[in-house]
């Protein structure tokens, strides 16, 4: 045998070892990469399972059902993001039968302090709504009560205010970026866009403002959560607080329902199906023609 051919055949020998460890090395390949996917599914199986779970939580906290409170009508819409939830609302009867008060938190941060903070919101808003203290007082309480729970994630947009039906004024205090838009019987819309600090580890000491506004019969008020302003597009694009006034402005007169669904309409057109970056709640309140101004109590 010459020595070419066996010089070939000692290459072939040495092309098959490779090609054989080359295999060898592609089948560990395969078997960790079936393990990552193995690992990776399961991970999202728990994410999915988690966040199913936040949901639900958070949807057995938003109320079904208001009190039925004579001059007044109420819309309200929740929408769940699969990335970041927390959004509370509820409205509530006080002692007083004469005054009634709204609620309507976004809460950020950690799942867990999300969570927690909805819930105390909730205890806080039902508790505290039986007494007759101002919405500062109430904020300013329920602030301290939940100082002690944030962590440097933490941050707490929330919204309180009472309607009092004797004097037709609607006092409210609002901490963050909750949106309140107030829209006159004539169409004027007004934007209140008046706030303290979120509830944080920096605000600590910050002091609620009090601010009021006067109803007449078929005014309207509009509150909306972050996650409205925050709803983007498929090119990233914002939705943003002037497109959430534009399409109030041209939502019907016809009730407060269209007027809720018509911004909610919008901002489904606007993502595209594009996931919620945040929980989105809004709230519409409208006050009816049957309404009457009585004379304060002493």
């Amino acid at each position: 045998m010459s020595d070419d051919v066996k010089s070939l055949k000692a290459r072939i020998a040495e092309l098959e070892r490779e090609v054989q460890s080359r295999e060898e090395d592609l089948a560990r390949f395969r078997s960790e990469l079936m393990k990552t996917n193995a690992q990776l599914e399961g991970m999202i199986t728990h994410v999915g399972k988690e966040l199913q779970t936040a949901q639900a939580i958070f949807r057995a906290l938003v109320p079904s059902e208001f009190p039925h409170i004579s001059g007044f009508e109420f819309s309200t819409k929740f929408v769940p993001s699969m990335i970041s939830g927390g959004d509370y609302f509820d409205i509530f009867e006080h002692q007083d039968p004469m005054r009634f008060g709204v609620v309507l938190s976004s809460a950020s941060g950690h799942a867990l302090s999300a969570l927690l903070l909805s819930v105390l919101i909730k205890m806080a808003g039902q508790m505290e709504g039986r007494k007759s203290m101002g919405p500062e007082a109430v904020l300013k309480d329920l602030a301290k009560e939940l100082q002690p729970h944030l962590d440097a994630n933490s941050h707490l947009d929330l919204f309180y205010g009472v309607v009092d039906r004797r004097q037709y004024v609607f006092r409210y205090v609002n901490r963050g970026e909750i949106l309140l838009i107030h829209q006159t019987d004539e169409g004027e819309l007004k934007l209140c866009e008046k706030k303290d600090p979120a509830i944080d580890l920096k605000s600590e000491n910050a002091k609620p403002t009090l601010q009021t506004i006067s109803l007449n019969p078929r005014d309207r008020l509009l509150l909306v959560s972050p996650g409205g302003a925050w709803a983007q597009n498929l090119k990233g694009e914002a939705f943003g607080w002037e497109r959430v006034s534009q399409a109030v402005k041209a939502a019907p007169r016809q009730g407060v329902h269209e007027l809720r669904q018509n911004l909610l309409y919008e901002i489904e057109r606007f993502t595209q199906g594009a996931e919620l970056r945040r929980d989105l709640t809004i709230l519409a309140i409208e006050v009816k023609d049957k309404v009457i101004k009585l004379a304060p109590t002493k």
